[in-house]
């Protein structure tokens, strides 16, 4: 796309107002969006300079030096990582800027620290290098910087995958089967599937296969009683819902009632009909209790830093902090316990982040096991084997982009004796 003196401002003004890093980027870039009323190939070129930008943040800052400003960031990410060379980009120069980007083309990765080639802030690596190698590190965080595919799960309600691969493939859209889920379908480009007959007829649901993953380690049966536990906007939800082939019964708790009714348009869609919505003021909500050893399985999703996201969301390691991870982990801690009172003695808890970080994971559930001995854990390649999913990470999930092209997921599956 050629890079106009209009296209680089708007770039500029973008980064502007998402770099203080305030609020949550992806909303941000919507409300700036909605603002500048922009034609859709604005709209890519933003985005994608918006979003490459927070990538590649931290070898951007050392290229740029002390004139670090949000021009300048745009111009390195053009030339450095946007795939722009400075003859096509020198019309929308200014004196000296040239000679300049010339010297951040030339930076060698290699010379430069492991914070900056991984793209991960520095408490953030350190923090890692008590569990993991630097090898592991660099790994992991090069793996964050590239952008996410778009997985889809298939509701089991309506549909099965090989029709709705047919009917993607009809539309000349290259789709192809999940290697793990056996209802997730990836696909090579992103496109706006919401507008699609399969979305609105409740065929699909965006969801990636880590997080399809989680559902059948829960593996709810068709007369259980089901507690999705942090529930949010319930794409967790409707899948065990279709696991259950809408039988039995199933609570979605949440205590943000804006994201249960997010879940309201999304049900009717599904045709699940077992789900039952329910707002809570906080773990130990009097509705909680009522349900105390009542429930054959719990799924918590546990509120977390996300770091396992960054391929989507990478201003997330620039909004959290040694002390957000503190109180997360309290509260982690804190959910799990009043959760896992829920469970009848023989039901099944899976416990579950979207991070790496060994404080939101196997610590938690480490501190939990030595504190209820009713407890076991089950190894999670097992349960997984008996869902006929052939993958061994251990006795817990643990999933990575640059091994399982998934978000970084973990997940521990517990067991009331």
């Amino acid at each position: 796309m050629l890079i106009t003196e209009y296209r680089l401002e708007l770039a500029i003004q973008a980064l502007r107002a998402i770099l203080p890093l305030a609020h949550p980027a992806d909303t941000t870039l919507r409300y700036f969006f909605k603002n500048e009323r922009i034609g859709s190939n604005e709209r890519e070129l933003v985005a994608e300079c918006v979003f490459g930008v927070l990538r590649h943040r931290l070898l951007l800052e050392q290229a740029c030096g002390e004139n670090t400003t949000p021009r300048r960031m745009a111009l390195a990410w053009l030339v450095r990582f946007g795939g722009y060379n400075l003859r096509e980009i020198e019309p929308v120069l200014k004196r000296d800027e040239k000679e300049w980007l010339a010297t951040v083309k030339s930076v060698r990765a290699e010379d430069l620290s492991l914070s900056v080639r991984a793209e991960l802030p520095e408490w953030l690596v350190e923090t890692m290098r008590s569990h993991y190698s630097d090898e592991a590190i660099l790994a992991l965080g090069i793996s964050m910087q590239q952008g996410a595919p778009l997985d889809i799960r298939v509701n089991t309600l309506l549909c099965k995958r090989a029709e709705v691969l047919e009917q993607l493939q009809s539309q000349s859209i290259e789709a192809y089967a999940t290697p793990y889920s056996p209802i997730g379908i990836r696909l090579k480009e992103k496109i706006p599937l919401n507008r699609d007959a399969l979305f609105e007829q409740g065929k699909i649901e965006v969801q990636d296969e880590g997080s399809q993953l989680l559902g059948f380690l829960l593996a709810p049966r068709r007369t259980d009683m089901v507690v999705d536990f942090c529930a949010g906007a319930g794409g967790k939800t409707l899948m065990l819902s279709a696991l259950m082939n809408s039988q039995g019964r199933l609570y979605a708790m949440d205590v943000s009632e804006k994201r249960l009714a997010n879940l309201k348009p999304r049900l009717k869609r599904s045709a699940a009909s077992n789900i039952q919505p329910m707002l809570i003021a906080h773990e130990n909500d009097l509705k909680v209790k009522r349900l105390t050893g009542k429930i054959d399985r719990v799924l918590v999703d546990a509120p977390c830093s996300g770091l396992g996201t960054l391929r989507r969301s990478p201003d997330l390691k620039f909004r959290q902090s040694p002390g957000s991870i503190e109180q997360l982990t309290q509260k982690q801690a804190a959910i799990l316990v009043s959760a896992s009172r829920l469970l009848k003695k023989g039901g099944r808890l899976v416990y579950a982040t979207c991070s790496f970080l060994q404080e939101e994971n196997q610590q938690i559930v480490k501190a939990f096991l030595e504190k209820h001995p009713d407890f076991v854990l089950r190894p999670a390649s097992e349960v997984l084997q008996q869902q006929k999913i052939e993958l061994d990470t251990g006795e817990y999930l643990e999933l990575r982009p640059q091994l399982h092209v998934t978000d970084g997921f973990f997940a521990a599956v517990l067991e009331r004796l």
